[in-house]
């Protein structure tokens, strides 16, 4: 091969600094739709109230405490359950520890019972059963157990604070 072949099989990067462009890329066909409209930007502004959760989740447990002295096995129980309820949904997932809502009936349930109604009342979905949360979109089934981890983290604090006399777990 001589100099002047080598030459011609280079690209030419002088051409292309005085104004010569290569032909263009074929277009890349797509069975993506494009977005029928832009997102709306709210107006409004949105206080975020940091006891928000704690709030929700306090009465919560207080509520499933109730007057239920220290040496009642179902206190144990239910501190026992409400202490677990992250590492349960972190493990095994929301369906799952919806499932155990109807399976548990020795005084566990009620923690996991208040625990939904708290995430129907922070997320503003109602009615969360089984059925529902199988036919949630991706997105929003991620969204919920996002939401539903940081409500189980604060069970588990609130729950030492409500349940402090209450020695072991059973």
């Amino acid at each position: 091969m001589s100099k002047n072949d080598k030459k011609q099989n280079q690209p030419n990067h002088h051409a292309q600094r005085i104004g010569v462009n290569p032909p263009p890329a074929p277009a890349i066909q797509s069975n993506l739709s494009p977005v029928a409209q832009q997102p709306q930007i709210k107006t409004e502004i949105t206080i975020f109230d940091p006891r928000g959760f704690g709030k929700h989740v306090y009465d919560a447990l207080t509520k499933v405490r109730g007057n239920r002295s220290k040496d009642d096995p179902i206190t144990k129980k239910q501190k026992s359950m409400a202490k677990e309820l992250y590492t349960y949904l972190s493990t095994w997932g929301l369906m799952r520890l919806k499932a155990e809502e109807l399976i548990l009936k020795d005084g566990r349930e009620e923690p996991v019972k208040k625990f939904f109604e708290c995430l129907e009342e922070i997320s503003g979905k109602s009615n969360l059963n089984l059925e529902s949360l199988k036919n949630l979109d991706f997105d929003e089934y991620l969204g919920l157990t996002g939401l539903s981890l940081e409500i189980a983290r604060e069970f588990s604090f609130w729950v030492s604070a409500i349940y402090h006399d209450v020695s072991g777990e059973d």
